[in-house]
């Protein structure tokens, strides 16, 4: 085959690669590595384009998904539909499943619910009910053309979408002994960072209410529900999301959110809204309603580091991550969210500001 035999049917491929269409229901997840996930600092976001099918950064600062989160409504109405002991409920743009079984039964199949949809964890502990994924890409995403179909899968890390999910679930203890099953979405893209188009960095981008909503729905059908009843429960789940409820303020110097809400449902956005924006969630006491998390501040590296040094945890440069105590203390229907410190007192710090901001723009 000469030349120009050649040229023509790659053009003839290129015509009809245009009339491709992506299912956009479809979900095909493939973990950006195989292997032990490198975590890179928050401040690590200058990558070159040669890495662009690598882990977009293993840990991202609350200061930075706040420059890419979008508000979001949210409002107080709840809209339960029940399949068996599986019901899933909606609160705003907040899903979750409802579990009559003790989080020790359910533990094995929603761990293993994630390996068959081809991920996996960068956090696996089930003492503390949590289990996050390594940054994957939904190859769904990339069309299905004609060169994608026949040469594509030779060279399949030629072809990348510019985007990386990970996935974060809770499983928490109900005071009727059953389990709420929480699951949220962290979100990130590549994005030219200069005019000539010759580097990129990872960016946030906007948390995926619905792609949440659609994990749990296949979540259901693992734990016994089918695929159309687990359609029917999730359609029967949908609320009109209201006006935000969440606001940010003082008393006497320290910062708080307000809320016009019972415990249980502050607890429960808090919770969600820390997943989401990718909190350290070190432990959390229910009965006194704190939650014990890891904070990296924006300023966190004092020093210049090098490229590499910048790569690899542990550098002497590296300032460690802070801890601190979110608190959500209530009042029949109000609540308080405020910050502590490691010692249990208030915080008035830049810090606490920060913190509560990031929890707040997550609620509305």
């Amino acid at each position: 085959m000469n030349a120009t035999t050649r040229l023509g049917l790659l053009g003839l491929a290129l015509a009809l690669s245009a009339c491709s269409v992506l299912e956009s229901d479809k979900i095909d997840y493939k973990s950006a590595k195989k292997g032990a996930t490198l975590e890179v600092p928050p401040d690590l976001t200058q990558l070159s384009r040669d890495t662009r099918y690598t882990v977009p950064g293993g840990a991202v600062s609350a200061n930075a998904y706040e420059a890419g989160q979008a508000q979001k409504p949210s409002g107080p109405n709840t809209a339960p539909a029940t399949i068996g002991d599986v019901r899933i409920e909606r609160d705003g743009n907040q899903r979750w499943l409802v579990v009559d079984r003790p989080a020790d039964k359910l533990w094995d199949p929603v761990r293993d619910f994630w390996l068959e949809n081809g991920f996996i964890f960068t956090t696996d502990n089930s003492e503390l009910g949590i289990l996050e994924t390594d940054w994957a890409e939904n190859r769904a995403k990339i069309p299905q053309d004609m060169i994608r179909s026949t040469i594509g899968k030779l060279f399949d890390s030629l072809y990348s979408t510019g985007e990386r999910d990970r996935f974060r679930t809770r499983l928490e203890r109900n005071r009727n002994g059953g389990t709420n099953v929480f699951v949220s979405h962290r979100g990130m893209e590549e994005v030219y960072s200069s005019a000539q188009k010759d580097a990129t960095v990872w960016q946030p981008r906007p948390t995926d209410p619905e792609l949440e909503a659609e994990f749990l729905r296949r979540m259901m059908v693992k734990l016994g529900v089918s695929e159309e009843q687990s359609k029917a429960a999730a359609a029967a789940a949908q609320a009109t999301p209201l006006a935000p409820t969440a606001k940010v303020s003082s008393v006497n110097g320290v910062p708080l959110i307000q809320l016009d809400e019972d415990f249980d449902r502050a607890w429960r956005r808090v919770g969600l809204s820390l997943d989401r924006t990718g909190f350290t969630v070190e432990d959390r006491n229910r009965s006194e309603g704190v939650y014990y998390v890891r904070y990296v501040a924006p300023d966190a590296t004092k020093k210049e580091q090098g490229f590499l040094g910048k790569l690899f945890r542990g550098s002497p440069d590296a300032v460690p991550p802070l801890k601190y105590r979110i608190v959500v203390r209530s009042q029949d229907a109000r609540s308080t969210v405020s910050v502590l410190n490691v010692n249990g007192t208030p915080e008035s710090s830049a810090n606490a500001e920060r913190i509560l901001k990031v929890i707040a723009d997550d609620m509305k």
